[in-house]
């Protein structure tokens, strides 16, 4: 139930979002918006704490400009999205948020991605 009120909000307000390329995301840390471009590059840390995976936009590692990043109890949901989404155009949506300088959004549910 709180995932289908989740879905419909997440909807609702994804229409009067911003959209950004990786480029721009930068200068909108701290805001909820949708974030446009080409996974570049794509890493699954299954050995690292939280198990995350990586997607960068555009520009691949270690000169990313933005990620996308899935933490591995929520990977499930995006079946292998370190392969799946690979040199694929995608658009997420979600906080800007900053991990060392560089932008980034992390998704929590599928309904954040576009691809």
């Amino acid at each position: 139930m709180y995932k289908l009120i989740f879905s419909i909000l997440f909807s609702t307000l994804s229409l009067f979002s911003s959209e950004y390329s990786a480029q721009e995301a930068g200068k909108h840390i701290g805001e909820e918006a949708t974030v446009c471009g080409i996974v570049a590059s794509s890493h699954y840390a299954k050995s690292s704490k939280g198990e995350p995976t990586f997607l960068n936009l555009d520009v691949a590692y270690p000169e990313h400009i933005f990620t996308v990043l899935i933490w591995g109890e929520d990977q499930e949901q995006f079946k292998k999205p370190e392969v799946r989404y690979r040199n694929q155009k995608l658009c997420v949506h979600g906080e800007i948020s900053s991990y060392k300088g560089i932008p980034q959004i992390i998704l929590y549910s599928k309904t954040q991605l576009n691809p």
